[in-house]
């Protein structure tokens, strides 16, 4: 009996520090996505106030129109930069939590084995074929949450690459097209 209390504690405690690291990844993610906008909230309106007063400045119409596509590229620069920033930091915090679950699992599942063993050495004479049938089933539960880890992993990873991408051709769009307006 005591060996079954030690084993349900051990998976009490393991539960208990995979939620706690979970709050704890919920919690650094969050701080960081808090920073990163108050950050870009602060940036955001020296600026502004910086480009105002820069254009109160000037007496050329051209010359203020040619700033503005300047301040233009500028800003998309920037909100690129910070979308890349943002998706770098939920990226990340997803997959810390990725690798907490595919650990917990692999906990559970040394678990759930070292029972059906300690189960199987004290089972009755002809219970082999129903030992084997749960050891069967469970392998195979393992395998498919195993495949499906890796799928998420390659749609993760490809996700990443895309996104990345994207906000290279979208700055690049950005930078060809404010040096098009610069030439006209």
């Amino acid at each position: 009996m005591s060996y079954n209390n030690e084993q349900l504690n051990k998976l009490s405690l393991a539960g208990f520090e995979s939620t706690l690291r979970f709050a704890q990844i919920a919690l650094d993610s969050a701080e960081r996505l808090v920073k990163l906008q108050l950050d870009a909230s602060k940036q955001s309106l020296e600026d502004n106030t910086k480009a105002a007063k820069q254009l109160t400045e000037l007496k050329d119409p051209q010359e203020a129109v040619n700033h503005l596509n300047k301040l233009a590229t500028q800003s998309i620069d920037k909100a690129v930069s910070h979308s890349r920033n943002l998706y770098e930091v939920v990226s990340g915090a997803q997959s810390e939590l990725s690798k907490l679950v595919e650990e917990s699992v692999g906990h559970f599942n040394k678990s759930l084995i070292s029972s059906i063993e300690s189960v199987a050495k004290n089972a009755p004479a002809g219970s082999d074929a129903t030992l084997n049938a749960v050891k069967t089933s469970f392998a195979a539960a393992a395998a498919a949450v195993n495949t499906f880890s890796k799928a998420a992993q390659q749609v993760a990873e490809f996700t990443d690459s895309s996104v990345k991408a994207a906000t290279s051709a979208t700055a690049d769009a950005v930078k060809n097209s404010a040096k098009r307006g610069a030439t006209v």
